[in-house]
């Protein structure tokens, strides 16, 4: 592999021109230089993120900051290096290596939740696409030693997904605490990280898995290895929904239940659908005013011992296993590729509720 390749002074990418909007601007920006410890990575595809979706409409009120016109979102970028900053090659990487960046883009790697392995939670944390610039352009840096490999046999459209949607749900997954055998329900199932956890579940972690979502969904959540899927149009009101769930699960509820859809409802239906012991994963971060999950009475949950808790994203070693698992079939992500011009209309589709699976920007 040449250690040099050529490196255009300017590269296209997509900003938001104005937060709050579906707006999207494609402009030429300078291509910048690696400093010390980082790479030039030249992507050539990003996944699509409902939490693009979120910072791009300045929706998420929890954020400590407004969405600055002008930001490069993304956050599932692959693409080869293109150029060393001095002391990169210390990191094992080198010129023409395809790499990942992932939503947190870069850590400290010296704070308390670095060294016990909370990534997502690092102290001094820099989230792709917000407030760093992005995965929807052509040229990226990142730190020599926290992008994420990809292995060969894996293409670059079916990596992107894994670096955002796939490590994610895995990790939720894992934080479960369900074990082989158990139900676990998927609240979004059909989403781009519903439809992943289903087949991560169901084929990798033998789990039985139950995907509620909207009736166009059904085939996509069936498919991914759901045994049961739960239209949420069916049902006249939660309580009815609950009763099937429990129909389901012979009477106990799920294990566990991973919210992916950023629905406030959704999280209050969650909780009945637990058996006793049940764990609720809090995924999907709903817009709008903060509100608290409105059917967690202590109550209940000392009388069921049920736990909530929840994933930001995953550390760097779930990154790798999933895409280990995607290299090797068990996780197929039903995907659409577009051009970067069509990124507005992607987030029109998102906000509609009309996208099914994953879509993934060819850069080029």
């Amino acid at each position: 592999m040449a250690s040099t390749v050529e490196v255009p002074k300017q590269h296209k990418a997509c900003m938001y021109d104005k937060p709050g909007a579906v707006s999207i601007k494609v402009e030429m920006i300078d291509t910048p230089e690696p400093g010390p410890g980082e790479v030039l990575i030249h992507l050539t595809h990003s996944g699509v993120c409902h939490s693009d979706y979120g910072i791009m409409m300045d929706s998420w009120k929890s954020l400590p900051y407004p969405t600055a016109p002008g930001q490069i979102g993304g956050h599932e970028g692959v693409g080869t290096i293109a150029k060393l900053g001095p002391g990169a090659e210390l990191a094992g990487v080198k010129v023409g290596d395809r790499v990942g960046v992932k939503w947190v883009s870069r850590i400290c790697g010296s704070c308390l939740a670095c060294l016990e392995g909370y990534d997502g939670v690092c102290f001094n944390q820099a989230v792709s696409g917000y407030y760093t610039p992005g995965t929807f352009q052509q040229y990226v840096l990142g730190p020599a030693n926290y992008v994420t490999p990809i292995p060969d046999s894996l293409s670059s459209p079916e990596a992107a997904p894994m670096l955002c949607a796939g490590v994610t749900t895995y990790a939720a997954l894992k934080r479960s605490g369900a074990q082989a055998g158990q139900w676990v329900i998927i609240a979004g199932a059909g989403g781009g990280l519903g439809h992943i956890a289903c087949q991560l579940g169901a084929r990798g972690m033998g789990f039985r898995m139950i995907g509620i979502d909207t009736a166009s969904k059904r085939e996509l959540v069936l498919s991914s290895g759901a045994e049961h899927f739960v239209d949420l149009g069916a049902h006249a009101d939660d309580a009815a929904l609950t009763a099937e769930v429990l129909r389901l699960t012979g009477g106990l509820g799920a294990a566990a239940v991973l919210v992916c859809t950023a629905s406030n409802r959704a999280y209050a239906q969650a909780m009945g659908f637990l058996r006793f012991g049940g764990t609720l994963v809090c995924v999907g971060m709903p817009e709008g005013a903060l509100t608290p999950i409105a059917t967690a009475f202590p109550n209940t949950m000392c009388a069921k011992m049920l736990t909530i808790t929840s994933v930001a994203v995953g550390n760097r070693q779930e990154a790798s296993a999933v895409l280990e698992f995607a290299a090797r079939g068990v996780v197929k992500t039903h995907l659409r590729v577009e051009k970067m011009e069509a990124l507005a209309g992607v987030f029109g589709e998102m906000a509609e509720g009309k996208l099914m699976g994953r879509v993934v920007l060819d850069l080029s």
